[in-house]
């Protein structure tokens, strides 16, 4: 239970580890940072949750990953304006006592994601 997120890179085909992302509370057009972290060779948060079971209350929430910054550490060659800088996700969450998975499938030209398990 809780809430976690993961990255995936698919122009390279792994977790996409190194990339920075920052995690939100959010009210309306007000967000208030919650933590800040790298994710890990897995492409996970190296802390594990971002929210445990006891922790995650019923809200909005807004995850944001640097995938320019993510894909030009890694030596590619990116347009400028980048196509895809920032990727921000506002979701939210209706039931404290499940477990609410942000995955990112992410490249420098597209992106998606789902609630997953």
């Amino acid at each position: 239970m809780g809430l976690s997120t993961h990255v995936l890179d698919t122009m390279h085909g792994s977790p996409a580890a190194g990339m920075q992302v920052s995690l939100f509370t959010t009210r309306g057009e007000v967000a208030s940072l919650v933590k800040s972290f790298t994710l890990n060779s897995d492409g996970r948060n190296p802390d594990g949750l971002l929210y445990d079971h006891d922790s995650l209350r019923q809200g909005t929430y807004r995850l944001v990953f640097d995938v320019a910054g993510y894909f030009a550490a890694k030596g590619v060659s990116l347009p400028e304006p980048n196509f895809l800088n920032r990727v921000s996700l506002d979701f939210g969450v209706a039931h404290e006592d499940q477990h609410y998975h942000v995955p990112l499938l992410v490249s420098p030209w597209s992106y998606s994601t789902y609630r997953g398990s």
